[in-house]
């Protein structure tokens, strides 16, 4: 059985939304965002110190371990439940630098019940491997809106039939009483149940760090968890409560991740980001980017989902559980910019953190550069060498006197993507150890990448429909030529003053009438004789006239 995929905000949705909210319609229990206002000030709500200070606790907002550190998750969801014959997985995912990992279970509503002596042995596991254990029943999973789904309150019971295996793990284990415990069916229903069941759990003596996860399939977009989260909080007397946001496609521009992660740390409301995803699917593209470093930026937890076994397997970290067989997404989870080997920090319960091991690597060697294309370059460079052991590098791009990540590697290679076609860029490297020590920086190598290839295209642009005031429009990118086009760009003039407010199968950028359109990872290559397809939601004014024409990597495009 697979993890049914989170369901994402469709544009349908989004449109609907924005219907009604210019229409003056309330639906029962929505709450937008905007109303999300009721997150108090900081200075307003200072955290409760927690009663469980021996173990995980909350205070100031703030993860932290018995003895006061921070601890930052830097992990990954494993579907457990599912998957009970793939023993090798938590250890598996340790290897790749985790230092926290959320297993999925499931209470026996919906799914086998995890027995007592599995989640021993799930916990005996975690700490033998140095995580810290997240562990999550899955079977209330879209409540209210997915008949199968189990309740809070249920969840809870199972909890505290475990409440012998559990007692004594607060330094390694924290209990998320139930998976994306609402849909999207009157998610103002999910705060009162939410509230019951942290109360039971703390009646019924538990002093873990309690995760909740928020509502309309864990994406909360429309804004309840934002709104009464202070309210939650409060109601845990121990104050060793954290909230866990799931963000997929409804996460798809900066501005929407910023701003909702930053509401909780202004409020000191403690948050992570439970579950993402970045791989496109037909509702959008998360901004995977912008969550990974935004978290890092703000010292906030994230656990990717998922290692395997997803059933669309492009949420697949590792490719039919194998840890020698990452997946793009893995790559970009484990070895990317912001990623988990360069940024986890083990837990200081298990000796993480306390090393005087203050010897930095020496430089890598100059970076030498090989299979350039357009938009990609490989580097390679000598390895540097430490008193202890080199455990990864990163790739930097040097502007003048600024520096920005490009990638990361645990090895002595890298691939930078996503550059732009005939442009000189400037590479170096630096070397970390497991102690967090950088060492000098690599001499710098210059790669110009290579111009885009001439290409056969025509492109056919619709309208499929239309309201005061906005419209949905599709593109389809016909391939005429005989080689595939990969890393495709779009650009076109919009006529009438036309803006778009939503895509999916691509990224739009636009500057006035000017747009350009990347792909999605399932819209990035357009077979030979073949065609792709990218739909988006536009405002418009009176008139909505066709683009006249359009090119892709600069070539014409016929039109029709």
């Amino acid at each position: 059985m697979r993890k049914p995929r989170p369901t994402r905000k469709s544009p349908l949705t989004r449109l609907l939304t924005a219907l009604a909210a210019a229409l003056g319609i309330v639906a029962l229990g929505a709450l937008s965002p905007a109303g999300a206002q009721a997150l108090s000030p900081a200075a307003d709500t200072a955290a409760a110190p927690s009663a469980a200070t021996s173990g995980l606790h909350i205070a100031n907002g703030r993860l932290l371990e018995g003895n006061g550190n921070d601890f930052v998750m830097r992990g990954v969801n494993h579907a457990y439940t599912w998957y009970t014959g793939q023993t090798r997985s938590l250890a598996d995912i340790k290897a790749l630098g985790a230092n926290s990992v959320r297993v999925v279970l499931s209470d026996g509503h919906r799914w086998t019940r995890t027995s007592p002596e599995e989640v021993t042995g799930i916990v005996s596991q975690c700490k033998s491997l140095r995580l810290i254990c997240v562990l999550e029943v899955h079977d209330t999973t879209g409540y209210g809106e997915d008949s199968a789904a189990g309740t809070l309150d249920e969840a809870a019971d199972y909890w505290i039939g475990l409440k012998s295996v559990l007692a004594g793990q607060e330094s390694y284990v924290i209990i998320n009483i139930g998976n994306e415990p609402w849909g999207n069916t009157d998610p103002a229903g999910w705060t009162a149940p939410t509230t019951a069941a942290v109360q039971k759990l703390r009646a019924a003596g538990f002093q873990h760090t309690i995760m909740v996860d928020a509502p309309n399939w864990g994406q909360d977009w429309q804004g309840v968890m934002r709104a009464n989260a202070q309210s939650v909080y409060n109601a845990d007397t121990t104050g060793n409560l954290i909230f866990s946001i799931h963000m997929y496609s409804v996460f798809d521009t900066a501005a929407e991740i910023t701003d909702y992660l930053n509401a909780f740390v202004s409020a000191k409301l403690p948050i992570l980001i439970g579950e993402f995803g970045g791989p496109a699917d037909q509702y959008g593209d998360p901004d995977e980017d912008t969550m990974m470093a935004t978290a890092q930026q703000l010292k906030l937890g994230y656990l990717a989902w998922s290692w395997s076994g997803n059933t669309d397997p492009i949420l697949d970290l590792a490719i039919g559980f194998d840890p020698t067989h990452l997946s793009a997404w893995g790559q970009r989870i484990f070895n990317g910019v912001n990623g988990i080997a360069q940024t986890a920090k083990e837990a200081t319960v298990y000796g993480g953190g306390t090393s005087t091991d203050t010897q930095a690597p020496t430089a890598p060697g100059t970076p030498a550069s090989s299979a350039v294309t357009a938009t990609s370059a490989t580097l390679a460079w000598t390895a540097a060498t430490d008193n202890v052991g080199v455990t990864g590098y990163d790739v930097v791009r040097v502007s003048g006197s600024t520096e920005t990540a490009a990638a990361a590697s645990t090895t002595n290679s890298a691939t930078v993507t996503g550059l732009t076609p005939n442009t000189a860029y400037t590479f170096a490297v630096y070397a970390r150890d497991a102690a967090g020590n950088r060492s000098p920086r690599s001499a710098t190598v210059t790669v110009t990448t290579a111009k885009a290839p001439a290409v056969g295209c025509s492109v056919a642009y619709r309208v499929t429909g239309d309201w005061p005031g906005g419209f949905q429009g599709d593109i389809t990118i016909r391939n005429t030529g005989t080689t595939p086009i990969s890393a495709w760009k779009l650009a076109f003039d919009f006529a009438d003053g036309q803006t778009i407010a939503n895509m999916w199968g691509g990224t739009p950028t636009q500057s006035g009438a000017t747009v350009s359109v990347v792909p999605a990872a399932y819209t990035s290559t357009i077979p030979a004789a073949g065609s792709v397809s990218v739909g988006f939601i536009g405002n418009k004014g009176t008139t909505n006239t066709n683009p006249a024409a359009f090119t892709l990597n600069g070539s014409a495009c016929a039109i029709g």
